[in-house]
């Protein structure tokens, strides 16, 4: 940290971002932990309530309806919908699709694995968050790929507390995933949230311990590894938006939004109905 001051209840911390270079990062109290839990509830309830329609035959256009009248039903909006000219309210990644895949006509087919990315917006704060669904009957070697990517951004999180850094995050990402003989998307990582959508921290998934920024309590981020089967290399289609794997091997992603506290981490998004992980049990 260069400098500090004092802004509406937050301390500013000016940092080095390797990614973005000088980025400020807000340090919150109370009042901001209440605001994320609100937000993150919600958009972890998004979640919990897609679980019966992710299945074959079910489009991803139609699991983008649903999100959109739930979140409005529920007083709140879709971050994603107003971003850049997404114009969607959840981001779906299918197979060997990274992040970012834009909700279409295209059904869903039996054994193929699913990432759903929400973020919504609760009285000013964003509650971002993603989970991996199994549709129908999946291959064992995608299942494992989705439990090695579940463990590995809980590693990840289990190391975000006061002062470590950024880079002991990315190693116990890194480290575990890459021992699976798996690998860690370098182009796309976590970031800093709060009242913003994006901010800094740039949060990156692959690093050496005791490396990069120092996490201190009241820092909002997200921890959100991509892991491949194949090689960590991807590219964007025409789209603009849509980030799939250059050897066309499988991808999965998990993302949790947390705030790191005096001893270690809340996590804003976890799943009220306890389906943090799949299979997801109905009833």
């Amino acid at each position: 940290m260069r400098n500090t001051a004092v802004l509406d209840n937050a301390v500013i911390g000016t940092y080095d971002d390797p990614l973005s270079g000088p980025g400020t990062i807000p340090i919150h109290g109370p009042a901001g932990f209440a605001g994320m839990r609100r937000a993150g509830n919600l958009a972890a309830r998004v979640l919990d309530y897609l679980v019966p329609y992710v299945k074959p035959e079910v489009t991803t256009e139609h699991l983008h309806q649903l999100t959109y009248d739930y979140v409005k039903a529920h007083g709140a909006v879709s971050a994603t919908i107003y971003y850049r000219g997404f114009g969607k309210s959840l981001c779906t990644s299918i197979n060997h699709v990274v992040c970012h895949g834009i909700p279409s006509a295209k059904r869903l087919k039996d054994g193929d694995i699913l990432n759903i990315d929400v973020t919504v917006v609760v009285d000013g704060w964003h509650g971002d968050t993603s989970r991996m669904y199994l549709v129908g009957d999946v291959p064992i070697r995608a299942r494992r790929l989705v439990d090695v990517t579940f463990e590995a951004m809980h590693r990840g999180i289990a190391v975000a507390k006061p002062g470590n850094t950024l880079g002991d995050v990315g190693y116990a990402i890194q480290s575990f995933a890459e021992a699976q003989r798996m690998s860690v998307v370098r182009d796309f990582c976590g970031h800093g949230l709060g009242q913003v959508f994006h901010t800094a921290p740039s949060v990156v998934h692959i690093g050496k311990p005791g490396k990069g920024v120092t996490l201190q309590p009241g820092m909002f981020l997200t921890i959100e590894p991509m892991i491949n089967l194949g090689r960590p290399d991807v590219k964007v289609l025409d789209d603009g938006w849509t980030a799939v794997t250059r050897d066309r091997s499988l991808s999965a992603q998990f993302e949790h939004s947390i705030g790191i506290t005096e001893t270690g981490c809340e996590i804003f998004t976890l799943s009220p109905g306890g389906f943090d992980a799949p299979p997801y049990a109905i009833g």
